[in-house]
């Protein structure tokens, strides 16, 4: 009996299903292309075998089709996945949705993707894609929506593209694609969508034959390099919702075709260099909403239909306009932005503009329009943005305005107003910037400023304003700038100025304030400048002035102001000082005592110092005890000269360096586990080791005792550092920050990072006078030395592209791995050192900047950096990234690829970037590359070129990420090694290691 119940449960057993332990086919093909992806993540964790399920369909991204069970769509956006296009993902035989978007699939997109016969959805979009365009794209006969967008594909548009059969969209913005827009894309008929926008494409037309795609509704050509007119055919894209064709040099007239695209919502032809006239017919637009066509060069009046649309933004700024304002304009319903700035618009303006449409932004300034400011501009309360300086507008500002609360922005300067301002218009809660400046305006500023709690810039100079200030201006605490100059303000200055902690601007110069000036300002610790020039001030310069840290323009010339100086003013780092034509007395504080000081204090008449012109109140007798001191002096110093001479042939010998050493008197701080003494250090600045100078000091070779060398940078106290010869900016001189800055600096900088690509910093030795920075010797020297001298022949194209790689790492070490991030802010080829087998070193760290928390760019007070290497934005907005150090390494790339310095008299008035551009399109790469590299390289050579050019790009959000440049780079060694692989049991010269070495941050 229990042998019989033991074989059912046995027979049970075998009958009943047992887990499952394997997987289908379509999860065996996704285990595989796991396993060909990088994966840091984890995103691919739950790509595996489950013992309940034998399908990948709850695996994450993975959707399968109800009825098939088979996988229909895979979405890994954003999931961090690296490797090369997973080709195998085509053998899952109905998947028709497939997005990779925001990864870093890299490679080139494999010509055996047309075996994915039912895909229809395909965005790859955000990775790092190479090579150009596969024509095998155009094979896939279901293929719907294609986006290609932020890869890296250059080259021609295949010309397989005019067949694809069911294509709907096709996105290739910011890629490299340098051929021209080809006419063949004109044959998709199916097409709704076509986006090229931000590609290096050579000059070209819009093909006419793009009028033919009748499905399209959106056409999106913004700086693909367009010239000559707009085609007439665009006017039969009857379905047509966007079309922008921004940022271009397209020439002539806007054509009236484009006045029939009846279902257009925006049209975007600003910065271009259109004229003529602006097209009649634009009523037949009902469904327009924007239109920008400014930054061009149109002429003539406004139509008369266009100002009847329902418009939502009319944007026409920066053209050649002419005549009046129709009075028509003022009709439109549903106007709610009116822009018109740069034109040569006249006459005066509706007087019943506003009246009947919601307006929100009025810009009409830069043009010639006379009149008054309509009173209605405001009927409606919706007016944000009121914007119309220089013009000719006359009469007074309306009182509607006071009573618009919506308003945000007011400029109303550079006119011919007249009369009192509105008392309301004084107070209104959000107007962050009121600018009356260059008018006729009369009255005083109303108690009412009181309620202008988010008032920030206060610019009313230039008119004829009088009363005194009133105390209701210091409860502002957003006020930053306050500018009343030449104006009839009377009286003392409020005592609640003090309170306004943001202060950075205080300029009323050429009023007739008086009083004694605040006691305490110690609250105005962002004041840069305070000017109060041309008054009636009388009493002593407050002692709390010499506190203000980042105060650097301080005039109180032409006062009534008496006392001595204060000596705390010797704190302040002034770039204009001026208590000229006062009353004060006293000694002038040595620092002051300089000549480039001497009309700055010049018509105090007690005031005393070693400058001429002043104490010009003294008498004879003081002469005569002056001529008396004199004597004594000259007695003095012939003894004296007489004992030098002595002892200067004993001691010359110890002064071959300009100055005597004193080895007590110096300070050691190191930053690493020393083998030596400053001794010995001490003991080598002889100028015989002398291997370099600069303006900063010079630098010494010291071979220490145990036989290694050092590289020691001795710095002198007071000197600056200043940009390479020849460097310009705007017409002005490009200057970095004071040497002890520089040296604080690197200090900091250097003495708490650890990379095996950045400069090591073994020690610094200090004293009153000189301070010196110990570096590890680099034998090779400089990357900018070697590369233009004649020793650059040393630089075969496997050590260039090693050197780059090398100086990669470091600066991706500093951008995305030091916390917080380091600007270094000077980077070129001068400052990337080469050690005895030329591994590369980033050095020289005297004006690197800590990026702040929140990664937003920070402004500096002047520029740094060298001539050719500054980032365009950089130079002009003062503003500081990491995109500004990725911009000047691009120049660094371009040096090696091109063998040449970034600027050059044969340039002209071009830089590196530019002549690389401009010889490209003219002549070919050829007469870009250096002649001396090896032509067996070219294809790598050429592909580190376009790495330069995209890390030069004019616009920063272009440029790629420091991190992204380094795995670009070493992809062009990967695909290298690939085809080269290992010789003679050596390893291929494009082969780099991986760092071991990563660093941290002390």
């Amino acid at each position: 009996m229990e042998l019989l119940t033991g074989m059912l449960v046995l027979v049970a057993f075998l009958l009943s299903p047992l887990p499952s332990l394997s997987l289908n086919q379509e999860g065996l093909y996704l285990e595989r292309v796991k396993l060909s992806l990088a994966d840091p993540d984890s995103a691919l964790s739950s790509w595996g075998r489950n013992p309940r399920d034998d399908s990948p369909c709850s695996w994450r991204g993975v959707e399968c089709d109800p009825r098939s069970h088979s996988v229909a769509s895979i979405d890994l956006s954003n999931a961090n996945i690296a490797g090369p296009f997973p080709s195998l993902l085509c053998r899952l035989e109905n998947l028709t949705f497939l997005t990779l978007y925001n990864n870093s699939i890299n490679s080139t997109l494999p010509d055996d993707i047309s075996a994915c016969q039912n895909l229809q959805h395909l965005d790859l979009s955000q990775n790092l894609l190479t090579g150009t365009l596969t024509p095998a794209l155009a094979d896939l006969p279901n293929l719907k929506f294609l986006d290609l967008t932020g890869n890296n594909f250059s080259g021609d548009i295949p010309e397989s593209f005019g067949r694809f059969q069911k294509l709907e969209v096709i996105s290739l913005v910011y890629n490299l694609l340098d051929g021209t827009i080809p006419a063949f894309l004109g044959n998709i008929s199916t097409l709704k969508m076509l986006n090229l926008s931000y590609n290096p494409f050579l000059p070209g037309r819009i093909p006419p034959e793009l009028g033919n795609l009748t499905n399209l509704e959106i056409l999106w050509l913004t700086e693909c390099n367009l010239v000559g007119e707009i085609p007439d055919s665009l006017g039969r894209l009857a379905k047509l919702v966007d079309l922008d064709l921004a940022l271009n040099n397209l020439v002539g007239a806007i054509p009236s075709s484009l006045t029939e695209l009846a279902s257009v919502v925006q049209i975007e032809l600003y910065n271009n260099s259109l004229t003529g006239d602006l097209p009649t017919g634009w009523s037949n637009l009902t469904s327009l909403r924007l239109l920008d066509a400014s930054m061009n060069d149109l002429t003539g009046p406004i139509p008369d239909d266009l100002t009847r649309l329902p418009l939502e933004s009319l944007n026409l700024y920066e053209n050649r306009l002419e005549g009046s304002l129709p009075a028509t304009i003022a009709d439109s319903p549903g106007l709610y932005e009116l822009r018109l700035f740069r034109n040569r618009l006249n006459g005066t303006l509706p007087g019943d503009l506003g009246k009947n449409s919601p307006l929100r932004w009025v810009d009409l300034s830069n043009n010639q329009f006379t009149g008054e400011i309509p009173a209605s501009l405001c009927e409606k309360g919706e007016l944000e943005e009121l914007l119309m300086i220089y013009n000719s507008f006359t009469g007074q500002l309306p009182d509607g305005l006071g009573h618009c609360q919506s308003l945000t922005r007011v400029r109303l300067g550079y006119n011919r107003l007249t009369g009192k301002v509105p008392p309301l218009l004084w107070g209104l809660p959000h107007v962050y910037l009121l600018e009356l400046t260059d008018n006729f305006l009369s009255g005083e500023i109303s108690k009412n400023i009181a309620g202008a709690a988010n008032l920030s810039l206060l610019i009313i100079s230039k008119n004829n304003l009088s009363g005194s200030l009133p105390e209701e201006i210091g409860f502002l605490k957003s006020l930053v700038v306050l500018s009343g100059s030449e104006n009839k303000f009377t009286g003392s200055l409020p005592e609640s100025l003090t309170n306004l902690a943001e202060l950075g601007s205080l300029d009323l110069h050429a009023n007739d304030l008086s009083g004694e000036l605040p006691s305490s300002v110690s609250s105005w610790k962002k004041l840069n400048e305070l000017n109060l020039a041309d008054n009636l001030f009388y009493g002593n310069i407050p002692e709390d002035i010499g506190n203000l840290s980042v105060l650097n323009y301080l005039d109180l010339s032409n006062n009534r102001l008496s006392g001595r100086i204060p000596v705390g003013l010797q704190n302040l780092k002034l770039n204009q000082l001026n208590v000229s034509n006062n009353r004060l007395s006293g000694e002038l504080p040595s620092l002051f005592a300089k000549e480039m000081y001497r009309n700055s204090f010049l018509g105090n008449p007690g005031l005393c110092g070693d400058l001429e012109g002043l104490c010009d109140g003294r008498g004879e007798e003081k002469n005569r005890g002056y001529v008396w001191v004199l004597r004594s002096i000259f007695i003095l110093a012939g003894l004296v000269f007489v004992f030098g001479l002595v002892w200067f042939y004993l001691k010359y010998r110890k002064f071959k360096n300009g100055r005597a050493i004193d080895k007590s008197k110096w300070t050691l701080m190191s930053f690493h586990k020393l083998g030596f003494s400053e001794y010995e250090i001490l003991d080598g600045l002889d100028e015989d080791n002398v291997i370099g100078s600069g303006s900063s000091g010079k630098v010494y070779k010291v071979v220490l005792s145990n036989g290694e060398a050092v590289a020691v940078k001795k710095l002198w106290r007071g000197m600056s550092k200043e940009c390479e010869s020849g460097c310009d900016v705007e017409k002005g001189q490009v200057q970095d920050q004071v040497q002890d800055d520089g040296f604080q600096a690197e200090v900091e900088t250097l003495g708490k990072i650890r990379h095996k690509n950045i400069v090591k910093l073994w020690c610094c030795c200090t004293t009153r006078d000189c301070k010196l920075l110990v570096y590890e010797y680099m034998p090779n020297g400089s990357l900018g030395d070697l590369l233009h001298s004649c020793k650059g022949g040393l630089l075969d194209w496997p050590t260039r592209y090693k050197i780059i790689v090398d100086a990669a790492e470091g600066l991706s070490y500093l951008h995305h791995d030091c916390v917080p991030s380091i600007v270094h802010r000077d980077v070129k080829s001068n400052n990337i050192l080469l050690d005895g087998d030329f591994g590369a070193r980033v050095a020289d760290f005297g004006v690197a900047k800590v990026v702040d928390a929140s990664g937003k760019p920070k402004s500096m007070s002047v520029i740094a950096g060298s001539c050719g290497y500054i980032a365009p934005e950089y130079a002009y907005t003062l503003r500081v990234n990491e995109k500004s150090d990725i911009y000047s390494f691009g120049v660094v790339i371009l040096e090696l690829v091109t063998g040449r310095l970034p600027v050059d008299p044969e340039f002209g008035e071009k830089d590196l970037v530019k002549w690389v551009c401009s010889t490209l399109d003219q002549k070919g790469v050829d007469h870009v590359l250096d002649p001396k590299l090896d032509c067996c390289f070219k294809e790598e050579i050429c592909k580190v070129l376009n790495i330069g050019l995209l890390c030069t790009s004019p616009l920063p959000i272009n440029r790629p990420a420091m991190r992204r440049v380094v795995k670009l780079l070493q992809e062009v060694g990967a695909e290298n090694r690939s085809k080269t692989g290992k010789k003679d049991g050596k390893l291929s010269p494009y082969y780099h290691e991986d760092a071991s070495d990563q660093g941290s941050v002390a």
